[in-house]
């Protein structure tokens, strides 16, 4: 499951750097007409600059690093969403294919721990026995 965890995150990573719009490089941008800007809370002074044309860079120029464009992505969303309809949704899918892989891995890894150690902590048993009658 964490390899799965793994693979579905580069898979939205992945997809985030290739983002209908996003621009690279400053010399594309010449001409190009501001339509909004979306400040990144997790980094003062950076912003996403949205074009008329559905283009769109992260400025000051970051090194594309995956939690900040999907900050950018999320707080630029309704701004280039209109224009950007289909790879929102594809973002939307792949943003849930990691969440529920991480839910995935994390629910193996608990399962694991209980399974490896019940052999040196017998009590282990009884005390899952009554946090299961608890939670009924």
């Amino acid at each position: 499951m964490a390899e799965e965890k793994w693979k579905a995150n580069m898979e939205k990573v992945s997809f985030m750097k290739q983002f209908p719009g996003l621009t690279g490089s400053w010399e594309t941008l010449q001409g190009k007409t501001v339509e909004a800007v979306s400040p990144l809370p997790s980094k003062p002074g950076a912003a996403t600059l949205v074009f008329t044309d559905g283009s769109f860079v992260v400025a000051p120029p970051l090194d594309a690093q995956p939690h900040e464009l999907g900050e950018s992505l999320r707080t630029a969303r309704a701004a280039l969403e209109p224009k950007h309809q289909d790879a929102y949704r594809e973002y939307d899918r792949l943003v849930k294919k990691d969440r529920d892989a991480l839910k995935a891995a994390r629910l193996e890894k608990i399962v694991g721990a209980i399974q490896n150690n019940l052999e040196q902590i017998p009590e282990l048993k009884d005390r899952l026995r009554q946090l299961v009658k608890e939670w009924k």
